[in-house]
């Protein structure tokens, strides 16, 4: 293909091979633990951190890094705080980083309007060479740490309560996963943009619970919906000339939809 012949594009498609082995992972366990609406609200805290960096004139993507780790602490210490309301530690957060995103774009008096819309809509065809080895080190990080903790996970996301009397360290794994999944997004938010990283996360491995049998085949299954929806999404806004982020997420919804439809069809003809 033309276009493979392109620097940007290769970078671009070493990116997208390895966000699809980190969000199968982070979305799958998102979904079963009732949160997938947390890398949403990560996503838009991840604002409140460039915005910081942005009024410190420092890198915004360590001031994110900081930011978010501190959400995703305060998320898991709230989520505690109202254990049959899970969703109010959300909720809270949610709101609280996009106020605080707000008050700090405004007090800086820089020109960072473009910079704030880069970081909001993102462009995977712009990764840098370094953006790829950090995805690249995070996706063999969470990997391994899946391969090591998958059964305890599997435990910890059907029923905390079974895994608390079972001797695990519940609070210890839930914090660390939160962590993990803060630092994924802060890391993918300047490439697909903090309205679409929530999408890239959830919707394939939601498409892939739909036609799976097992937890295993959903992760193997949502990273081919990724690679897919990814690669596919490069391609169009390369040839149509419209937003990377945001055509990859047009993707991921156009599969869900077929794949919604094969799962009707097939059980009508059942």
């Amino acid at each position: 293909m033309e276009m493979l012949q392109y620097d940007f594009i290769q970078r671009a498609l070493i990116a997208g091979l390895a966000m699809s082995c980190i969000t199968p992972i982070l979305g799958l366990l998102l979904i079963l633990r009732r949160q997938s609406l947390m890398a949403d609200t990560l996503s838009h805290i991840s604002l409140a951190g460039v915005a910081l960096g942005l009024v410190l004139q420092v890198n915004p993507t360590f001031a994110t890094l900081f930011v978010v780790i501190l959400a995703s602490l305060l998320i898991e210490y709230l989520r505690t705080l109202y254990s049959n309301f899970s969703e109010v530690s959300i909720a809270i957060m949610m709101s609280a980083g996009m106020a605080i995103a707000l008050v700090l774009a405004s007090m800086n008096t820089n020109s960072s309007t473009v910079k704030i819309d880069q970081y909001l809509f993102g462009s995977i065809i712009l990764i840098a060479q370094d953006e790829v080895n950090l995805l690249i080190a995070l996706a063999l990080i969470v990997v391994v740490l899946y391969l090591v903790f998958r059964r305890p996970l599997y435990v910890l996301s059907y029923d905390e309560a079974t895994a608390i009397t079972s001797g695990l360290p519940v609070r210890l794994i839930s914090i660390v996963f939160s962590v993990i999944t803060g630092v994924a997004i802060s890391i993918m938010m300047p490439i697909v943009g903090a309205l679409l990283v929530s999408a890239l996360i959830v919707i394939p491995s939601v498409t892939a619970i739909k036609v799976s049998r097992s937890f295993n085949q959903a992760i193997l299954l949502a990273f081919v919906i990724n690679v897919i929806g990814i690669f596919s999404g490069i391609a169009s806004s390369y040839y149509l000339d419209t937003p990377p982020g945001a055509s990859i997420a047009l993707c991921f919804v156009l599969i869900f939809g077929l794949v919604t439809l094969w799962e009707r069809v097939s059980r009508r003809g059942s």
